[in-house]
C-alpha cells in the first residue's frame, strides 16, 4: 500500500477516535493517551488534534470529560483538522461548528440532517488531507511562499527575478594567456606575467534562460545561409576530397606587386574558409592593409568575375571608411561597408550578399548577446571568435580579423585566440620609418619564415621592390668621416637584409657606453673579446653602438660586423663600402658559422659587393655559380680579420 494512503487512513482513524460527538461508543479513557496514538514518523506538516483550546473551554482532558458528562452544559464543540495547502504551501485549519449536545435524547430529523452534513464535511476535509499528502510528496522543490501566496508566476520566474541569490561561479583568469586558477596569484604560472590574473564571475543559469554561445549563433547563421543542417556530411576519403580541386578552388589570388607580397606571407593566397588574425601596434597600418586586400579580392581579376566583399567596422563609421578608401584611390564597386558590433546582426545582414570574404575590424569591439562580460572581455572575444570560425568553415567564406595588441606586443585577449585562428599575422614598423614588415607567426597553410616588406605612402601601402638594400644609406668610400661603419648580412625569415652598424670610440671617457639596436649583453661580450683576444685597449674608451634605420639586431651573424665597426672607429680606419661581414664570434675570439650562408652571399652578389668576410669553416669555393664576382675571404679568428681588412 502506498505511504500516502497509509497516512490518510491513520489520519481518519485518529479523527474517529478523537471525535466524541460522532462516535458515542468511544470510551473516555481512550482520549488520555493522545500523544501515544500519533506515529513519530508522521509528517510534521499535519496535526491530528480534535479541538482548539479557547478561554471558555476546560484546559485539561479530565475537565473536558467532566464537561461532556454534564447534561446541562451546552459547550460548543468544533471539529478541526489541518490540511497542507498545495497552492499556498502552508497549513490550513478549517473549523466546523457542532452545537449538538451529548445528552442521550431521541434524534430529531433536523439533528440527523446536521449530523450528516458534518460527516460529509469531515469526509471532504479528509479527502483534502489525502490530496495534500500526495501533493507534498510529488513536489519536493523549495518554494517561494510569498510569491506562491500571491498566485502569480512560477518557480523559474521567481528564481529569475531573484537573480542575486543564484549561484555564481568565480574563477581567476590570466588576461595574457587565458590560464584559469581557483585563487588569485600575483604572477601567472603559465606565462609568468605579473599582475595579469583577474577575477572572473559567471552566473550559473539554465541554457533556456537566454544564455548564448558562439556555437549556437554560428549554427543558426549556417543553417539559414546554406539551407540545410550543419554537419550533415560524414567522413570522406582523402582521395575524394582532393579530386577535381584546383588551386583557384582552394585559394583566392591577389594580383599585382602588393598582392604578390601578401601572397608570399600567406603561403600562396588567401585560403577559402580560413580565419586570419592581423595584429600590430596602433597606427601601424592594419586597417589600411586589410582594406587594400579587400579591394583586390573584390575586383576578382584572377577569378574572372567580381565578387562582393564585406568590410565591417566596430570602430569607424561607414563615412570614415569611405573617406579613407577615397584617399587610397579605391573605387571597387563590389566592396560593401557596414558598421556594427553585434555578431548575430552581422551574420544576418551579409547573408543576402553571399560575399567572397568577410572582414571584422576589430575582434575586440564585437560582442554576442547573452554572453557574460562586455565587448573585449575574455569570454566575449573567445565566443565571438568561435562563432566566426564555425561560420567560415561551414560557408567556405574566409574571415579576416583585426586584433589589438598589449604593451608587450601580444594580441589582446586570451591566448586561446591565437590557437583558434588559422593564420596569425603581425604588422611591424617604427613611427619614424615608413617601412612596414608583415610577419607570419602562425600559418596552417604555409611557412612562417616568409616576410612581407612594404612602405607606407599617402595612397596606402606599397611593396618594396628590393628589400635587401632598403636599410642601406649612401656611402662614400675612403671618407674619414665613415670610420666605424660596417655592413652585416642578416636573415629575417626567408628574407635577406643588409644593415649598417655604426660604432664610435671616444678616448678618456671609460664610464660612458650607449647601445641602440643591439642587445647590451651581446655588445659587452664582443667588446670584452676584442680587448682580451685581439689586444685592443678599449678599457679607456667610451663606446657607442647604433644600428641604422632603427632595426633591432637579433641575428648572431651580425657579431662580426659589430666587431669590425668598433675596430674601424678605434683604429680610425674607414672600411671600403664594397666589403660585407658574416659570422658569429665566440668567447675565444674564433669565428663561427651561421645558417643559410649561400643565400646570404648570393644576395651580396646581386647587390654588387666585391668582398665578403666569413668564417673559414664556411668558405665557399670561388667557382660556385653565382659567386664569381664576390671574393670570399675566410678568417679563423678576429686577429686574421683585422690583418685582412685594416692593412
Amino acid at each position: 500500500m502506498p505511504v500516502s494512503d497509509m497516512r490518510a487512513l491513520r489520519a481518519i482513524y485518529t479523527h474517529k477516535l478523537l471525535n466524541p460527538t460522532t462516535h458515542k461508543s468511544l470510551s473516555k479513557p481512550s482520549l488520555i493517551p493522545l500523544q501515544s496514538l500519533q506515529n513519530p514518523n508522521f509528517s510534521r506538516h499535519f496535526h491530528s488534534t480534535c479541538r482548539l483550546q479557547r478561554p471558555e473551554e476546560p484546559s485539561t482532558v479530565t475537565d473536558s470529560l467532566k464537561t461532556e458528562t454534564n447534561s446541562s452544559s451546552s459547550v460548543e464543540i468544533r471539529r478541526v483538522w489541518s490540511v497542507f495547502g498545495p497552492a499556498s504551501h502552508t497549513l490550513v485549519t478549517p473549523r466546523v461548528a457542532n452545537k449538538s449536545s451529548d445528552v442521550q435524547e431521541p434524534r430529531r430529523e433536523s439533528e440527523s440532517e446536521s449530523e450528516s452534513e458534518s460527516v460529509s464535511e469531515t469526509q471532504k476535509g479528509l479527502s483534502s488531507l489525502r490530496n495534500g499528502v500526495k501533493e507534498s510528496e510529488r513536489d519536493k522543490t523549495p518554494r517561494n511562499v510569498k510569491k506562491a501566496n500571491s498566485g502569480t508566476g512560477n518557480y523559474r520566474e521567481m528564481a529569475r527575478s531573484n537573480k542575486k541569490g543564484g549561484k555564481v561561479k568565480t574563477s581567476w583568469v590570466c588576461s595574457s594567456c587565458g590560464e584559469t586558477y581557483g585563487q588569485w596569484w600575483g604572477a601567472c604560472r603559465s606565462c609568468h606575467a605579473m599582475g595579469t590574473v583577474k577575477r572572473f564571475s559567471e552566473s550559473v543559469e539554465d541554457a533556456d534562460w537566454g544564455k548564448v554561445s558562439g556555437f549556437q549563433v554560428s549554427e543558426k547563421a549556417v543553417r539559414s545561409w546554406m539551407g540545410k543542417e550543419a554537419g550533415e556530411g560524414g567522413p570522406m576519403r582523402l582521395a575524394d576530397v582532393n579530386q577535381g580541386i584546383t588551386v583557384i578552388d582552394r585559394r583566392i589570388p591577389m594580383p599585382g606587386i602588393f598582392g604578390s607580397e601578401v601572397e608570399r606571407v600567406l603561403g600562396g593566397g588567401l585560403v577559402r574558409g580560413s580565419l586570419v588574425l592581423v595584429g600590430g601596434d596602433p597606427g601601424v597600418g592594419k586597417s589600411t592593409l586589410v582594406l587594400q586586400m579587400a579591394s583586390l579580392i573584390a575586383e576578382g581579376h584572377e577569378l574572372g568575375k567580381a565578387a562582393p566583399v564585406v568590410y565591417v567596422s566596430g570602430e569607424e563609421s561607414v563615412q570614415q571608411i569611405g573617406s579613407r578608401a577615397d584617399r587610397m584611390k579605391i573605387e571597387t564597386e563590389d566592396l560593401f561597408l557596414y558598421s556594427s558590433t553585434d555578431i548575430e546582426d552581422i551574420l544576418e545582414k551579409i547573408q543576402s550578399l553571399n560575399p567572397q570574404a568577410l572582414i571584422i575590424d576589430s575582434i575586440q569591439t564585437v560582442y554576442l548577446q547573452g554572453v557574460a562580460g562586455s565587448a573585449g572581455g575574455i569570454m566575449q572575444v573567445k565566443e565571438c571568435t568561435q562563432a566566426l570560425l564555425r561560420f567560415a568553415k561551414k560557408t567556405n567564406v574566409p574571415v579576416l580579423l583585426i586584433g589589438h595588441v598589449t604593451k608587450s606586443g601580444d594580441i589582446a585577449g586570451p591566448r586561446v585566440l591565437e590557437h583558434i585562428v588559422d593564420v596569425v599575422l603581425y604588422m611591424e614598423g617604427e613611427k619614424s620609418s615608413a617601412h612596414r614588415l608583415l610577419r607570419s607567426v602562425k600559418n596552417r597553410f604555409g611557412s612562417t619564415d616568409e616576410l612581407g616588406v612594404f612602405e607606407m605612402s599617402q595612397s596606402g601601402l606599397q611593396a618594396v621592390s628590393n628589400p635587401s638594400e632598403m636599410f642601406l644609406s649612401e656611402q662614400y668610400s675612403d671618407s674619414e668621416y665613415l670610420a666605424g661603419l660596417a655592413v652585416a648580412v642578416i636573415m629575417d625569415g626567408s628574407r635577406t637584409f643588409l644593415i649598417e652598424i655604426q660604432a664610435l670610440c671616444v678616448s678618456e671617457s671609460p664610464s660612458a657606453r650607449q647601445v641602440n639596436g643591439v642587445p647590451p649583453s651581446r655588445a659587452s661580450m664582443i667588446i670584452s673579446v676584442l680587448a682580451k683576444q685581439a689586444g685592443l685597449k678599449l678599457q679607456e674608451n667610451a663606446i657607442f653602438l647604433n644600428v641604422v634605420s632603427g632595426v633591432f639586431l637579433k641575428d648572431t651573424a651580425g657579431d662580426l660586423a659589430i666587431a669590425a665597426a668598433i675596430c674601424s672607429s678605434f683604429l680610425e680606419f674607414p672600411i671600403p663600402n664594397s666589403i660585407a661581414f658574416i659570422g658569429e664570434i665566440g668567447l675565444g675570439g674564433e669565428l663561427r658559422q651561421v645558417p643559410q650562408m649561400d643565400k646570404r652571399i648570393h644576395t651580396l652578389a646581386k647587390l654588387g659587393y666585391k668582398k665578403c668576410i666569413v668564417p673559414k669553416s664556411a668558405k665557399t669555393s670561388q667557382g660556385t655559380p653565382g659567386f664569381e664576382d664576390v671574393k670570399i675571404i675566410g678568417c679563423k679568428d678576429l686577429k686574421e680579420v683585422i690583418s685582412n681588412v685594416f692593412k
